[in-house]
């Protein structure tokens, strides 16, 4: 039985092979780190802007393809790959750098997509005609960092644009056809179990095709370490987290993607929690707690907020 729509599974019904990413470093940063908004980023973001996995930056983006792809190849053999734009903002540079970068990227056959990670509110309108002209070439989606739908949280985060912002993002890239991933974060500070579950049926409702769950992770270098060691932070125990993920699937859509159910942050700068590192023992965890509790993505979904009280 599947208990969710993983991407794994979307991806093999669409390209008829398993797909991998790529993960790239386009040499952008963010406005969150220029200056234009704050000089200090997210409170969670480590100096590689999330890309901690991303092949190291260098200006041959041929070149950082063929050493992700070596990777990736240590553990598998065949298959496709998306051109995975990871660390910072990827959107936050001229269009015509833009294309040249993207353009690049899904050159070679074997590219199947291209997947930006970016802010909502770095989409400015030439950058979002660009990506509609490339949707005609090869699948684009764009990832967009939410973490929570609640202001309080998004203010300590350091978030730095409203949620309207993101709502108007999703609609426009919609519009265009392009493919929307939203990233939500389970564990920030100060929010209830239920103000979790609120924005991930934010995000099942918002239009968006897949989400990506992640763990809040404590990395040194980080605000957050601070915060951490000043006990301001309390960390989410394994089987909190898997609760947590079972009751989101079952808010979320039945034909939503689910692309990722946690994350990996990098043992060497990784604070907390200790039990994230063992990722294989975590996804056991959490299929064996899946079957034990019969989960079911989209068992308590509703497309209307108001549906059970007409």
């Amino acid at each position: 039985m599947s208990h969710y729509r993983s991407a794994g599974q979307a991806m093999q019904e669409r390209f008829g092979t398993k797909v991998y990413k790529l993960s790239l470093d386009g040499g952008m940063t963010c406005p969150n780190r220029d200056g234009t908004l704050s000089s200090r980023g997210c409170i969670f973001c480590s100096d590689c802007g999330s890309g901690d996995f991303a092949a190291p930056h260098c200006d041959d983006l041929t070149q950082q393809l063929q050493d992700a792809k070596a990777r990736v190849q240590r553990k598998v053999k065949d298959g496709k790959y998306i051109a995975y734009f990871q660390s910072y903002t990827n959107t936050y540079a001229p269009r015509s750098h833009l294309e040249r970068l993207f353009r690049e990227a899904m050159k070679p056959e074997e590219i199947v997509a291209l997947s930006i990670a970016t802010r909502p509110d770095c989409l400015p309108e030439d950058v979002m005609a660009l990506l509609a002209e490339l949707n005609r070439i090869k699948p684009v989606w764009v990832e967009l960092g939410l973490q929570t739908i609640h202001p309080q949280t998004a203010h300590y985060i350091r978030r730095g644009y409203e949620l309207p912002c993101f709502d108007d993002a999703v609609k426009r890239l919609k519009e265009r056809g392009l493919e929307v991933i939203v990233h939500m974060i389970l564990g920030l500070p100060g929010e209830t179990w239920e103000e979790m579950l609120e924005t991930a049926r934010y995000i099942g409702r918002s239009g968006a095709d897949g989400i990506k769950i992640q763990l809040l992770h404590v990395l040194e270098g980080t605000d957050l370490a601070q915060e951490y060691r000043e006990g301001k932070v309390r960390e989410l125990s394994l089987e909190e987290y898997c609760s947590l993920v079972e009751d989101c699937l079952r808010n979320l859509p039945p034909e939503m993607v689910i692309h990722r159910l946690t994350g990996d942050g990098p043992k060497r700068s990784l604070i907390a929690p200790a039990w994230s590192a063992d990722k294989k023992r975590v996804l056991q965890t959490m299929n064996e707690a899946f079957a034990r509790d019969n989960v079911k993505q989209g068992s308590l979904w509703k497309a209307d907020p108001f549906a059970d009280k007409h």
